[in-house]
C-alpha cells in the first residue's frame, strides 16, 4: 500500500490552494505572454530583494536569458521553464511563486525553501520562441532535442548552468496537448508527470530512484485537488532530450506537463494547480520528507492517451456519395488559434480530425448530440480546416 504524505504537508497544499487568489500575479491576463512581459514582472520582485539575478547568455536572437537565484540552503534545485515558446503555464505559475515568497516572506513554506534549498530559476529558456507564441527557437530548433548537439545558445546556457551548479533536483516544466486523456478513462489529463529514463532499458539508478520520490509527492498533492485528471508521460528514452540528459548527468529530474482542463483556454487552473503543487513540493523538498515517499504512487499513475478532441459531433448521418448508404457517424474537431496573414488577425481555425466511432473518446471543449441529423459530405473530410464560425456549416442546410 502506498504511503500518503503527512498530514502538515496536505495542510501546507491546501492552504496554498486556499490563499492562491490573494497572491496570483493579476497581471498576467493572457497565457499569450512574451519576454518583455516576464522581465517587468520579475522587475518588481528585484526591487523587494527577492532573489539575486545573473545574466547566462543570449538567445539566438539577442534576448538575455537570466538566472534567478533564491535562498542559500545546502540543496540545489533547478527549474527551467518554456523551452518551447508555447508553453507558458509554468513560467506564469513561477511568476506567482515567486509573488507568494515576496509577499509571504514569514511563512514556514518561504523561511524552510530559503533556508534548506538554493533555487536555480530559468523562468523563459526559449524567448524567441515566445515571442512568436511557437514551439521551436528562432534557429526552427527543438530546444528539447538539443542536449546532445549543444547547437543553439539555449541548449548550451542549459547545459553549462546544470554543470556549474550541480543540482540535485530538477524541475523541467513544459505544457503537453490539453487533448490527452488519463489511460482509457476518458478524463481528460490536467498534468503529467514524468521521471525520465537514463537508457533504453529505463533503468531504476539512485538518482531516477530519487526524481521517482519527488514526481510521487507531486502526485499525492494533486491527487487532494484534482483526483482522476494525472497522468504519466511516456518514458522511453530520448537521448537528445534534456530531461533524460539531466536525469543521466546526475541531477534527479522531474518532468511535469500542463495538460487542460474544461473551459479553461489560458489554463489559469493548470497554472494554479503548478504552484501549488511546485510550492508544496519544494516544501518537502526542503524538509527531507521527499525522501520517505513511496514511488509505487508514481509508478500506478496511467500513462496519457490521445483520446480528446476539442469538439465531438456524435450520432450524426453521413452519406458521402450517391453509391453508398448512409452510416451513423461520430466526428471529432480540434480548433487551433493562426494567423491570418492577409488581415494582420488570429482567428479560431477547425480541423476534421477523425471520422467513426468516437464512442472511446471525450471532448475537452463541447459535445454535441446530432440527434441523427445529415452532415454535408462536401464538408466533411479528414483533415479539413475551416473557420469555427463555419461548424454550423457542417450540416445539411434545411
Amino acid at each position: 500500500m502506498a504511503t500518503s504524505i503527512q498530514s502538515v504537508t496536505q495542510n501546507i497544499a491546501r492552504e496554498m490552494f486556499d490563499l492562491y487568489d490573494s497572491f496570483k500575479a493579476a497581471e498576467i491576463t493572457s497565457c499569450r505572454i512574451t519576454h518583455a512581459n516576464m522581465l517587468k514582472w520579475f522587475r518588481s520582485f528585484k526591487e523587494q530583494d527577492l532573489f539575486t539575478k545573473l545574466p547566462l547568455g543570449t538567445s539566438g536572437e539577442g534576448r538575455t536569458i537570466s538566472l534567478y537565484t533564491i535562498g542559500n540552503g545546502s540543496t540545489k534545485v533547478v527549474l527551467w521553464s518554456q523551452m518551447h515558446g508555447d508553453e507558458p503555464t509554468a513560467t506564469m505559475a513561477l511568476v506567482d511563486i515567486f509573488n507568494f515568497l515576496t509577499k509571504h516572506p514569514e511563512h514556514t513554506v518561504t523561511k524552510t525553501i530559503k533556508e534548506k534549498l538554493t533555487l536555480l530559476v530559468i523562468p523563459m529558456l526559449n524567448p524567441d520562441g515566445a515571442e512568436r507564441f511557437t514551439r521551436r527557437t528562432a534557429q526552427l530548433i527543438d530546444l528539447n532535442r538539443d542536449a546532445l548537439a549543444l547547437e543553439t545558445p539555449e541548449a548550451r546556457i542549459l547545459k553549462e548552468t546544470c554543470s556549474k551548479y550541480q543540482p540535485e533536483y530538477g524541475f523541467n516544466l513544459h505544457d503537453q496537448d490539453a487533448r490527452l486523456t488519463v489511460g482509457t478513462t476518458k478524463e481528460i489529463t490536467a498534468i503529467a508527470l514524468l521521471a525520465p529514463s537514463i537508457d533504453e532499458s529505463r533503468t531504476d539508478n539512485p538518482i531516477r530512484v530519487k526524481a521517482k520520490k519527488v514526481a510521487s509527492t507531486f502526485a499525492q498533492i494533486l491527487n487532494l485537488f484534482i483526483p482522476g485528471h494525472l497522468a504519466k508521460w511516456d518514458d522511453t528514452f530520448e537521448p537528445r532530450a534534456f530531461g533524460d540528459n539531466i536525469q543521466k548527468w546526475g541531477t534527479s529530474t522531474v518532468l511535469v506537463e500542463s495538460g487542460g482542463w474544461k473551459g479553461d483556454p489560458n489554463k489559469f487552473f493548470i497554472r494554479k494547480l503548478n504552484c501549488v503543487a511546485l510550492l508544496t513540493t519544494l516544501y518537502v523538498i526542503a524538509t527531507g520528507e521527499s525522501a520517505q515517499a513511496d514511488i509505487e504512487v508514481y509508478e500506478q499513475i496511467p500513462f496519457n492517451m490521445k483520446l480528446g478532441c476539442d469538439h465531438i459531433i456524435r450520432n450524426a448521418v453521413l452519406r458521402t456519395n450517391n453509391q453508398v448508404a448512409p452510416i451513423r457517424v461520430d466526428v471529432g474537431i480540434n480548433f487551433e488559434i493562426r494567423r491570418n496573414d492577409s488581415t494582420d488577425s488570429l482567428e479560431q481555425i477547425a480541423t476534421i480530425v477523425e471520422i467513426g466511432d468516437l464512442t472511446t473518446f471525450t471532448a475537452l471543449e463541447e459535445d454535441v448530440d446530432a440527434k441523427r441529423a445529415e452532415l454535408d459530405a462536401n464538408r466533411i473530410k479528414l483533415d479539413h480546416s475551416f473557420s469555427a464560425d463555419e461548424l454550423p456549416l457542417l450540416f445539411k442546410q434545411v
